[in-house]
């Protein structure tokens, strides 16, 4: 009675707390929409972001951030020997980049007209 208590024990504790090396499903392994959705959900709520971070919240890769670093087309800073974005200044960024846009998208159509001899 006494090892059939203790097997049952046993098995509690191991449904409980899987060991740390059990084979996972393949979906496991992958990061699914709730992870991914989760990283966004904290990438937002910082004020400074690290590359990862901010590669996530502005829906680009790590490598183009960093190439963007480089041409100095982003604001950036580094923090000892990372480089760290703020989220107020990457929203200001985004909003002039977008403003920019939306005014050459404005022009194009005159000039196109203008260029085609009907205005």
């Amino acid at each position: 009675m006494l090892r059939a208590l203790k097997l049952i024990r046993a098995a509690i504790v191991c449904e409980e707390f899987p060991p740390k090396f059990a084979r996972r499903s393949e979906s496991e392994g992958q990061p699914g929409p709730d992870s991914v959705e989760r990283a966004r959900t904290m990438a937002d709520s910082r004020e400074v972001m690290n590359i990862r971070q901010a590669s996530q919240y502005l829906g680009v890769s790590p490598d183009t951030l960093y190439k963007y670093v480089g041409e100095q087309k982003i604001p950036a800073f580094k923090l000892g020997n990372r480089w760290r974005f703020k989220k107020s200044k990457l929203d200001e960024w985004m909003e002039e980049k977008s403003n920019q846009m939306e005014a050459k998208s404005k022009k194009k159509p005159k000039a196109a007209a203008k260029a085609a001899g009907t205005e």
